[in-house]
């Protein structure tokens, strides 16, 4: 039985004020919960023991989802006594297999996750980052100028492309080793402790949608790509 944890249990303050009556998981994309288009795609994808780790109206998810049966999925809850990051929640959960996938909450986007589980699982790493490609350009003509300020270098609105974590990852339990109980800790935090001891962290770029609804802005555009995203989601 795959296993993937779904981490549920921000406040959402940045989709303020919609988020004072609902918990973000439970915004609607289309005609469902975004967190419930990503429990039809872990179940695609052959996921079919889903963790949900709530804390910020909690009661809320749990009445929506229940155990999952009508899904077709197992889900079980667990829940934080006080905020403890992405990473610090998995202590809390029993039985966790040997690799496992761990994701936000609040993503809209097409991943495979199954194709994504199966490389994490090929390579042997003990954590793998999917990945967006990004661009980001600046809205100035920026100056590049010598120790004696005279300008060497000129760039009209030039851009940056990089790659930023899409909130998705794949774990090896042998992570929990990095990973302190009953304390607040993050992804950054663990990246960092993980290259400094030299572990295989892999990073796979994923080159098509993907949308993290966190702001208002953000929700709104996945509202209006709904129609267009649903149909290569398969739902």
């Amino acid at each position: 039985m795959q296993t993937a944890v779904v981490l549920a249990g921000g406040l959402g303050s940045r989709l303020r004020p919609y988020t004072v009556v609902l918990p973000k998981p439970l915004m609607p994309i289309g005609d469902m919960p975004i967190l419930e288009v990503i429990l039809r795609q872990l179940k695609s994808a052959g996921f079919s023991r889903i963790v949900l780790a709530v804390n910020h109206q909690a009661s809320l998810i749990k009445a929506f989802f229940e155990t999952g049966e009508r899904l077709g999925l197992v889900i079980e809850y667990s829940l934080e006594g006080q905020p403890l990051g992405t990473m610090g929640p998995l202590h809390l959960i029993p039985d966790l297999p040997e690799d496992f996938i761990v994701m936000n909450g609040d993503i809209l986007c097409d991943l495979d996750f199954g194709t994504f589980f199966l490389r994490h699982k090929q390579r042997g790493g003990v954590f793998s980052v999917a990945a967006a490609a990004r661009e980001q350009m600046v809205d100035y003509g920026v100056l590049e100028c010598g120790a004696d300020g005279t300008l060497v270098g000129f760039h009209e609105k030039p851009k940056t492309h990089y790659l930023v974590s899409m909130g998705v990852y794949c774990v090896n339990r042998r992570a929990l080793g990095w990973i302190p109980g009953g304390q607040n800790f993050g992804f950054d935090t663990l990246m960092h402790a993980l290259m400094r001891d030299g572990e295989k962290v892999f990073v796979e770029p994923h080159r098509s949608y993907w949308l993290d609804i966190g702001r208002p802005d953000d929700y709104h555009q996945a509202i209006n790509d709904w129609p267009t995203i649903k149909s290569s989601l398969g739902l």
